[in-house]
């Protein structure tokens, strides 16, 4: 298998898939709590230039969000988050045309950054708010449709499957039905496995070596891999020491054709390693390597 994507995945009338390779989606949390380190809420400026910093560094998306989703986290009113996400939004729009993903579980915030020109909802609940998949189909948006058990107050408590890979394939053709029986079509759909969201170690680890099985769906692959705590459990590092860490998980999805969207921190990094995997994955003399065979 190559890393080159081969799917559809519509926003509007445009196929964001349609560039032929992989895609980063940069990363810009508009809080004060994120697992990460998010940026001053009370400085829309500093997040509109981090913003405008991972564009120049060659993000495809830029996915902003306003609401903590770390393992814990509390919960913030739709106003808050609008407050938080909506001047950044209005300003990329308007000074860049890369595809602005608003990342919330709030059919209202999806609709008033959906209004102010953002063409991707990102949503970690995968449309457990009854109105989101309106919201969706009326904006025209893309859609991702992340596994998630629980919520991120409660996501970390003794999470239990019997077959996870299995369990999570299932929640996500379910959400999938609610989608398209809402009327979005199938080209508007993107599947995250969510990876760490309600989910040990060896459950991470178990999803990223099965991830291929959720090609069965036929659906955009995103992989949210970015500075994630199993990787910390793996190499003992740090959130702020895991870049390597982040590169190997997310070179292993895209050398074996798992991943058709991967979130970053790191964009400068990610899209370099977008770049080489592709290069190498294309493999124009013919030969068989490890960068154009997988599973």
């Amino acid at each position: 298998m190559v890393a080159v994507s081969r799917r559809i995945w519509k926003s509007g009338d445009r196929d964001l898939l349609a560039i032929g390779r992989p895609l980063v989606m940069g990363v810009v949390n508009v809080t004060p709590d994120s697992f990460s380190g998010g940026i001053d809420t009370q400085s829309s400026t500093l997040a509109i230039n981090h913003a405008l910093e991972l564009a120049e560094q060659g993000a495809d998306i830029i996915d902003i969000g306003g609401e903590s989703t770390r393992p814990g986290a509390t919960p913030v009113t739709a106003d808050e988050e609008c407050r938080r996400v909506i001047p950044v939004i209005r300003a990329l729009v308007r000074e860049t045309n890369i595809p602005v993903s608003i990342d919330t579980m709030k059919a209202s915030v999806a609709w008033q950054a959906c209004d102010m020109g953002a063409s991707i909802i990102n949503d970690v609940s995968a449309l457990a708010d009854p109105d989101m998949a309106s919201v969706a189909l009326r904006a025209h948006a893309a859609v991702v449709l992340m596994h998630m058990r629980g919520t991120p107050a409660n996501m970390q408590e003794n999470p239990a499957y019997v077959d996870v890979t299995a369990e999570v394939m299932a929640h996500l053709v379910e959400r999938v039905a609610r989608a398209m029986d809402a009327g979005i079509e199938a080209a508007r759909l993107c599947l995250d496995p969510g990876i760490g969201f309600g989910k040990t170690l060896e459950h991470n680890l178990t999803l990223m070596r099965q991830l291929g099985q959720l090609r069965q769906l036929n659906l955009p692959i995103l992989l949210g891999v970015s500075r994630k705590s199993f990787l910390g459990h793996i190499t003992g590092r740090p959130v702020a020491e895991r870049l390597a860490a982040t590169l190997a998980a997310q070179a292993v999805a895209l050398v074996r054709g798992n991943a058709d969207i991967i979130r970053a921190h790191d964009v400068r990094e990610a899209v370099d390693l977008v770049r080489v995997v592709t290069a190498l994955a294309d493999n124009p003399d013919g030969r068989e390597d490890a960068c154009s065979t997988g599973g």
